[in-house]
């Protein structure tokens, strides 16, 4: 689900398909995501699942799957 919500958010955002995205999609290379669009990336994906990501957490993020793994970890935490 994490990763369904990361794609739509990353293709709405960047205005690419969601087949163009693969986990291993660099943000900053493959998908040419900059800071800002990054920020956006994570807030759509805040407001769609409910939760909180750290800014500090974010600079650790360089693939999707990154991201999604961060998500995912932050779904999971009581």
């Amino acid at each position: 689900m994490e990763f369904e919500v990361l794609k739509e958010a990353i293709a709405k955002i960047l205005q690419v398909y969601e087949t163009e995205i693969e986990e291993d999609s660099t943000f900053s290379g493959d998908l040419c995501a900059d800071s800002i669009d990054m920020v956006q990336i994570l807030k759509y994906v805040e407001d769609k699942l409910g939760i909180r990501i750290d800014d500090a957490d974010v600079e650790q993020v360089v693939t999707v799957k990154d991201a999604s793994e961060l998500i995912k970890a932050i779904k999971e935490k009581p």
